[in-house]
């Protein structure tokens, strides 16, 4: 058995699939206005809370006997701040100095653990979605571009590592988008656009080091590769091990027709 704590867009329902297939029961929690209600279908049960009701949330799994639990799909970056915290929740938020994913879900964890529910990352059940080193889909890679592949890696290693966002939008040596609080999708709609009228734009989306992948894997999906086609976003590259391609042959599909490339990549070479 096996807790997952559910919030919108598809993985979650990538995850109660794959374990259901491997024969594992799933006992979901949702959030209200975020989580898809079709995820009921999938899984063995599912609780229903507000953003903010952690007691309610953790009591669903303990009331179960689920002991372990992962964190999958997003919560609209509006709703973060529109939360009406319970008493457990509030006492968390009072503690932290600092206020962002990786400290706020990190506390998160601490709290599960406190009442036997260990947080645990979901990529045992998604590994075969995350490509490794050396792969390349849609359209061939352009030669000019390997330059600001590098370029643009080192520029997103840096805003990662400051908790700034995951992806930056550059060409020819400058830095046009970094992602911020807006999320991945308006930093390529910003930085394609900024790349003029003849586009030929390079995107790269890379985690931190040391990033905690129990409840943040970096995510492509079709509608990744839209925005890049709409916007002139000739390439996407993301890091190899640590990313996860959702719906990966209509991706692929779609970064062909698009003539986008999509390629993995590991820290550059000297």
């Amino acid at each position: 058995m096996i807790g997952l704590i559910a919030g919108s867009k598809s993985l979650p329902f990538l995850f109660a699939r794959e374990a259901r297939r491997r024969g594992e029961a799933v006992v979901a929690v949702g959030f209200e206005g975020e989580t898809d209600p079709a995820l009921e279908k999938e899984v063995s049960s599912l609780d229903w809370v507000k953003v903010g009701q952690l007691s309610r949330m953790i009591r669903a799994f303990t009331s179960r006997g689920v002991n372990r639990c992962v964190m999958l799909g997003q919560i609209a970056p509006k709703n973060l701040f529109d939360v009406r915290p319970d008493l457990r929740a509030m006492s968390l938020l009072l503690r932290l100095k600092e206020k962002n994913a990786h400290t706020l879900f990190g506390a998160i964890g601490q709290e599960l653990a406190k009442d036997g529910v260990e947080l645990v990352p979901a990529v045992p059940w998604l590994s075969s979605w995350m490509p490794s080193p050396g792969y390349v889909a849609g359209a061939s890679l352009p030669s000019k571009a390997h330059e600001d592949i590098r370029f643009g890696f080192g520029i997103a290693k840096e805003i990662a590592r400051l908790e700034i966002g995951q992806t930056v939008v550059v060409k020819e040596g400058t830095t046009l988008a970094v992602e911020g609080f807006e999320g991945t999708d308006a930093c390529l709609e910003r930085g394609g656009k900024l790349a003029g009228k003849s586009g030929g734009a390079v995107a790269v989306k890379l985690a931190r080091a040391g990033h905690d992948l129990r409840f943040d894997i970096p995510c492509i999906g079709p509608r990744t590769i839209d925005i890049c086609s709409q916007n002139g976003i000739r390439v996407l590259a993301f890091e190899a091990g640590m990313t996860l391609l959702i719906d990966r042959e209509e991706l692929e599909e779609k970064a062909r027709i698009a003539s986008v490339s999509l390629v993995s990549v590991t820290t550059p070479s000297p």
